[in-house]
């Protein structure tokens, strides 16, 4: 059997192309008022938020959907894919405007209006002060992904196709969406957190990872999930599959938070002017791993 011919249909294609519409009409309706470099940004960025997308769809219609329910290291990899790379190009691709904007000016405005103001969506203003809190996202982000690889919330997510796209792997791209959105601009917000707290955030993320993947391998004698036990067509022993899904995890925690801290620190240093201001100011800092709140403007 091919390893590249097993994919399938899932409702959430459809949830994808319709975002895709609704924001082509927002960015149209964006450039019939603005200038043209501006509506080049607009475009430009939109590559990024659909490729976004299109990592999202990879991890539920492609042969890594159905080898993740064979394989550990493969859902591994789904899980990489959704929380870094998928997570991280919604928020660089910055689809705020666009979606908002294709609601015609009078809806727009009363649904506006309704959301800050009335008392149904006091809730919804709660979670999105929760979200955007630089503190609370980086947590989340952390507590969402160690839960979801606990035993018991794994097999019952994994014996679950709603709870498995839409809990799981919906919770992980929201709280990664909160996350990058404190690292990366995504206009018209902008991170919250300190040049120290991306840092910080980016390092204790990284170290989470670490800790995961060698409770998973080095600290483990079995397998964690009765879910690959006796897979039908599968030769590696579960616990073999969970080590190597371990390393998937100790190994790409480099790939994006290298690339990702790099990208903080040039900003540090283009904001400072130069490297030894930089260090300066972490010194006077006293440690890496300050996180706080840059004041709203």
């Amino acid at each position: 059997m091919s390893y590249l011919t097993q994919w399938s249909f899932d409702p959430f294609v459809v949830v994808a192309a319709v975002v895709v519409v609704w924001h082509e009409i927002g960015l149209h309706r964006l450039a019939r008022r603005s200038v043209p470099s501006r509506t080049a940004q607009r475009r430009r960025r939109s590559f990024l938020f659909y490729g976004g997308l299109a990592v999202l769809l990879l991890t539920v219609v492609s042969p890594l959907d159905y080898w993740g329910y064979r394989y550990f290291f493969v859902h591994m990899i789904q899980h990489v894919l959704i929380m870094f790379f998928a997570s991280g190009l919604i928020v660089i691709g910055a689809p705020w405007l666009p979606l908002a904007h294709a609601l015609p000016v009078g809806v727009r405005r009363r649904l506006g209006r309704a959301v800050y103001l009335g008392r149904w969506s006091r809730a919804f203003r709660a979670i999105g002060r929760w979200g955007t809190n630089g503190v609370v996202a980086v947590v989340a982000f952390n507590v969402v992904m160690v839960v979801w690889h606990l035993p018991g919330p794994f097999v019952f997510a994994q014996t679950n196709r709603l709870a498995h796209v839409w809990l799981m792997h919906g919770s992980y791209v929201v709280v990664g969406v909160f996350f990058w959105a404190q690292i990366l601009p995504s206009y018209p917000f902008r991170p919250r957190l300190s040049i120290m707290g991306k840092i910080g955030a980016l390092l204790s993320t990284n170290v989470v990872m670490f800790v995961l993947a060698m409770a998973l391998s080095i600290f483990s004698t079995h397998s964690w999930y009765s879910v690959y036990d006796h897979v039908p067509g599968v030769g590696l022993s579960p616990f073999a599959d969970q080590q190597i899904g371990a390393a998937i995890l100790w190994v790409c925690g480099d790939f994006w938070a290298l690339p990702a801290l790099s990208w903080v620190v040039r900003g540090a240093i283009a904001e400072e002017g130069s490297a030894s201001a930089l260090f300066d100011r972490v010194v006077r800092a006293g440690t890496f791993s300050s996180v706080r709140e840059v004041p709203r403007g």
